[in-house]
This record gives structure tokens, sequence and C-alpha cells, in this order.
């Protein structure tokens, strides 16, 4: 006799969206989350074309969906689809999470905090920093960066005039792609794609040996270990890897969310684990 498996039904839905999302470390994450915590939800991927923004702020908002991720290339372009801002998603300029405040659809950018979380302990070593990048994710470094008490924060980018237009919106001071290698201080960040699983894997941002910083922070977490990462070690450098960044801003999201927190320990094998397999 043929026994019919239960149907799982969820009570609410949430998701990602993105275009495209490839090897999204997300819906692994929070729908281990669910389970964990025995929450009848369920965390999908939504590739979405930048153009059907608009119908996708309109379905959510029929749909009431509880809370939904935002990645490239909509950080930026979902904004005006919104009805409010928290202080981190507007010094930002960029939201990564959508959550419902008082019947209104907002935005949040958890990536701030998330970028934050793995340097708290380090804090005091921390007066300059250079920001290698200037996308999205720059923009909540840098602010982050700010927030956090950095005297001198720094940016650079390929282009001269991405770079020039990150450095006056955040009030602090760049220097040409070119001159990257010369700089010395405190912290350095990877905030561009160069070393990434993929066409960019063998590469990195910074040019030789890195020497005369304190602590090296790649965003990059697909590998673990980047190109940019083994420069650091090689100098004998802190390092900081971009799957620190990445489990903290999730579990700004979860928090945001469930008003539950996702354990550390579990979550890290977790994705460890998974990384080793489409790296």
């Amino acid at each position: 006799m043929n026994t019919i498996k239960p149907v799982f039904i969820p009570d609410h839905l949430y998701g990602i969206i993105g275009y495209p999302l490839g090897h999204s470390l997300s819906p692994l994450l929070h729908n281990w989350g669910f389970q964990h915590y025995n929450l009848k939800a369920i965390y999908c991927k939504w590739p979405m074309p930048t153009d059907r923004l608009p119908e996708f702020v309109a379905a959510l908002r029929t749909l009431s969906i509880p809370g939904v991720s935002v990645t490239i290339p909509h950080k930026r372009a979902i904004m005006p689809y919104l009805d409010g801002l928290t202080a981190d998603a507007m010094h930002a300029g960029a939201v990564n999470t959508l959550f419902w405040r008082d019947g209104e659809l907002w935005g949040d950018n958890t990536d701030v905090q998330g970028f934050l979380e793995p340097l708290t302990a380090r804090r005091s070593q921390i007066r300059t920093a250079l920001v290698l990048g200037v996308g999205g994710a720059s923009r909540a470094v840098v602010w982050g960066l700010k927030r956090f008490g950095v005297e001198r924060v720094t940016v650079c980018g390929r282009s001269s005039e991405s770079t020039v237009s990150l450095a006056r919106d955040a009030g602090c001071v760049y220097i040409p792609w070119e001159e990257r290698g010369q700089w010395s201080g405190d912290l350095l960040v990877n905030a561009t794609p160069l070393g990434m699983s993929g066409k960019f894997r063998e590469l990195s941002p910074w040019p030789g040996k890195i020497s005369n910083i304190h602590i090296a922070y790649d965003l990059v977490y697909n590998p673990q270990e980047t190109c940019f990462l083994r420069q650091a070690k090689e100098g004998g450098i802190q390092r900081v890897g971009g799957l620190e960044m990445f489990i903290a801003q999730a579990q700004g999201q979860f928090r945001l969310w469930t008003k539950k927190e996702l354990p550390n320990e579990p979550v890290r094998e977790l994705l460890s684990s998974a990384l080793g397999e489409v790296g």
C-alpha cells in the first residue's frame, strides 16, 4: 500500500530577487533557519530583470510577502518603489532587505552591520581604511566605516567618475586606481568582484604583496580563500573573509523578519560545506 506523504504548505513566503541569481546561498541559509525554529515558511529564488521591478513590488504588496532579500542589480533600483528607508539604507544609498513596518514596505541594508560585525573586536585597531571598488557594496562599507568612527576613509575604483561620485556622496577622500599599491594604513577592503569564483577567481585587486597594512578584508566569499586573502597571508596580515560578512548580514535579515537569531557555528558549517561543493 502506498503511503501519501503530507504536503508542506507554508504560512509565509520569503525570497531573494536579483538578476541573475546563480549559486545564491541565501535560500539554503534561510530555509535552514526556518526548519531550525520549526517555522512554516519557505524562501525562494526569484530571478527578476530590472524592468519587472514595478510589477514585482505590486505583487509583493498584494500577497503580503513578509520579507525579501535584494541583490545585484536591484539594490538601488528598487528604492523609489518603497514607502520608507532605514538610516543604514539611506546613508548607504542601497537596499538589500525588504520588510514591513506598520503596514508600509520598508528597505534596510543589513550589509552595513554585516560588514562591521567581524571587525567589532578589532575596532581600536582601525583608524584608516582603503576601500577598493565603488559599487553598491562599497557604499555600504564606506558608510559602515564612518559609522564605526574610522578617522580617514579612502575609496579607489577603476572608474574615476564613479570613484569621485562615491567620495563626494560619502564625504571621504579618494585616490586613483593606479596609486592603490602605494597606500598603507590599518584596513584594506576588497569590495570588487575580483577573486570571485569563475572568470575572476585568480585575480586580485591588489598589485603585489600586501604589506604595511594591519587587516585585509575580502567581501568575496566564494571561494573562501581568495587570491587577495592569500596575498595577505603571505604578508602575515590579519584576514577577514567574505563568509563572515555574508553570515552576519543574513542574521540581520532573519532577525528582522522572525525576531529570532541564527546560530553562528551550525550556519558556518552549513555554508562552508555548500561552498566546498559549488566552489
